[in-house]
């Protein structure tokens, strides 16, 4: 079938402001809006920018407003969307070019956290163990792929530099309920500020936008009722 893709196109060397391009594409509706894009690169407009590595929903690059949403354009298939499908930069974020955005912010953001294990205790002999009740506590959150999908759709980002955003919880959260790590009142304490967990406005657009489907907004509430138990 024949589509449309309309897309945003942006190039801070020459243009003044950005503007939408429309390109036509012969697709199958089980070809993902990556292969459309991919298309017009290879065929049509060898200018057109945009990020992409697996193309299997795992690295988290392609993200981009499809339709007006957050979405992977490797995960979102064409029969998903009709015969016009409009294509924009991730919002909040300053463009580099066309479909691309500079998440400088956004991974300084992630980085803050501290979003990797810190354990002072000698290992011993044998593995760090946890049994399947205490691995569950933060299984949702360990499937984060840093998009930045769930933190472009949060309104709070839109208006606020500051806010630390719901990807960064999400990542402090997956090592603040990991019964092995250490450094849980760190991470709870970077969190307590007018620019951690308290900005958050329970909205549930993260947890909507999150392509691999992680209850973003849940685990945020765990993490304000954990802050809340801290200072009973």
């Amino acid at each position: 079938m024949e589509v449309t893709l309309r897309i945003k196109r942006y190039n801070p060397d020459q243009d003044v402001k950005p503007a939408f391009k429309e390109y036509k594409v012969e697709v199958e509706g089980t070809d993902r809006v990556l292969d459309a894009l991919n298309q017009i690169k290879w065929y049509q407009d060898g200018t057109l920018t945009y990020r992409r590595s697996c193309a299997h929903g795992v690295c988290g690059s392609d993200a981009m407003r499809i339709n007006g949403r957050n979405r992977l354009a490797c995960k979102i298939l064409m029969q998903e969307l009709g015969k016009k499908v409009t294509l924009e930069p991730l919002i909040g974020f300053t463009v580099v070019k066309d479909l691309v955005v500079d998440m400088d912010k956004f991974f300084d953001s992630y980085k803050s956290v501290k979003p990797y294990l810190i354990a002072d205790d000698p290992v011993g002999v044998g593995e760090r163990r946890q049994s399947p009740e205490q691995r569950e506590a933060f299984e949702d959150t360990t499937k984060c792929i840093l998009c930045a999908a769930c933190t472009t759709a949060c309104p709070v980002t839109w208006t606020s530099d500051e806010f630390v955003g719901p990807a960064a919880i999400v990542n402090a959260h997956r090592f603040i309920f990991d019964s092995r790590d250490q450094a849980a009142g760190e991470r709870l304490r970077i969190l307590n500020t007018r620019s951690g967990v308290w900005r958050c406005r329970t909205i549930f657009n993260c947890t909507d936008a999150c392509p691999r489907g992680i209850e973003v907004t849940r685990a945020i509430e765990q993490v304000k009722r954990a802050l809340l138990f801290e200072q009973a």
